[in-house]
């Protein structure tokens, strides 16, 4: 008599495994342990074998038997069923999928996390559906420009090059370990169109900041998003690493934001002097999310941050257009002023977290014109203080 899911869900395990046959040579293995798993009996060139399927309930009743029905057309064909899968196996480790996972697995301790899950989701939204089951060995340049062409169809040329990139960096890996001969992917170089990069909006005429502080101190609406935009324009830092701030970050006594490697986009640790105005606006967005561990917790979970459009819609709400202002724009808004004014270009850079190429060198000169940064700093929250209050 056939199985059915109720019966099977019924199925308590016992001293010794058991069976329960489902017909066509399908059956149900249940181990003394509890696990059921499927398993089907055939006969290949005179011999008695057995193909294990999978478990349930991962693969269901209704699965199991088109697997079966799948093996005996296999049978039907003069192939067996265990050498397909056992080949198929081998095949699967080397898929692009498979080494492009293995890729990801050994670089994403080097990455941020958020960076390591928007590389892997880019990869497996756009590669693994069309090349994803193919032995890497066997891709080639038209196939890998084939996929690409179809994100620059969706006008995502920036992403096109950048998932063109990461596939390089997966053939290179597969050579590395003797799966692939080629990088398929550099001989794409030229074959796509250039990304055109456009300037953050950002304010920098003093007039029109003087403006945008006043606004955002009129600002009406969640205080936590008011003190988010106040410590953007007095710190310089990227809207990502203030909103994922955390309170054991904030050394009050010192006057000092440390940033640790893990949240910054060069993996290097961050300094940041705060200014008298800074160390106001945090103490008064203490009096709300002090108690939690992080400074801008969301509204749904003390655990998770406001999401990275919190700052956006503020100054969308506040009458800035996106051509006008966007939340990096603070950071271009300083860098400009302060270059005009003649401030060192090396403390602004560092303020900045440009941090050099050599990252060794930059490890030890993470604390570099701290001094020269402080006097700045607070130099330039008293500037903000004057466009605030005068206009000029």
């Amino acid at each position: 008599m056939p199985l059915t899911d109720t019966a099977i869900r019924g199925i308590k395990p016992a001293d010794k495994a058991r069976k329960f046959f489902d017909g066509n040579g399908l059956f149900l293995y249940v181990a003394p342990s509890g696990t059921k798993s499927w398993r089907v009996k055939y006969r290949f060139q005179g011999r008695e074998k057995l193909l294990t399927l999978g478990t349930y309930p991962q693969l269901s009743l209704k699965e199991a038997r088109e697997t079966c029905n799948d093996a005996k057309k296999l049978l039907r064909r003069g192939i067996d069923p265990s050498a397909q899968k056992k080949a198929s196996s081998r095949i699967g480790e080397k898929s692009f999928e498979a080494i492009a996972r293995e890729w990801h697995a050994n670089k994403k301790s080097a990455w941020s996390e958020r960076y390591a899950e928007a590389v892997l989701e880019r990869i497996s939204a756009n590669v693994f559906p069309y090349l994803g089951k193919y032995p890497i060995s066997e891709i080639t340049p038209p196939d890998l420009l084939s996929v690409l062409r179809k994100i620059e169809a969706r006008g995502a040329s920036y992403q096109a090059n950048r998932i063109r990139e990461s596939c390089s960096q997966i053939f290179r890996y597969a050579i590395a370990t003797g799966r692939a001969e080629r990088d398929a992917a550099a001989d794409l170089r030229g074959a796509l169109k250039p990304h055109v990069t456009t300037s953050r909006a950002a304010i920098t005429d003093p007039v029109e900041v003087g403006g945008l502080l006043r606004a955002i101190d009129a600002y009406t609406g969640n205080i936590v998003t008011k003190c988010g935009l106040q410590l953007l324009a007095l710190t310089f830092l990227r809207p990502g690493e203030v909103r994922l701030g955390e309170w054991d970050e904030i050394d009050m006594e010192e006057k000092l934001w440390r940033i640790p490697a893990r949240r910054m986009k060069m993996r290097l640790d961050h300094l940041v002097p705060l200014s008298s105005q800074a160390c106001v606006v945090l103490e008064e967005l203490r009096q709300i999310t002090g108690r939690g561990r992080l400074m801008f917790p969301g509204l749904r979970s003390s655990e998770r941050a406001i999401s990275d459009a919190t700052f956006i819609a503020a100054l969308r709400r506040m009458g800035f257009e996106k051509d006008e202002m966007c939340a990096h724009g603070f950071r271009s808004m300083a860098s400009t002023i302060l270059n005009e004014q003649g401030y060192p270009a090396d403390a602004i850079e560092k303020q900045l977290a440009h941090n050099p190429r050599n990252k060794i060198r930059g490890i030890y000169n993470r604390a570099e014109y701290l001094s020269e940064r402080r006097r700045m700093m607070d130099e330039w929250a008293d500037y903000l203080d004057s466009l605030r209050n005068t206009g000029r």
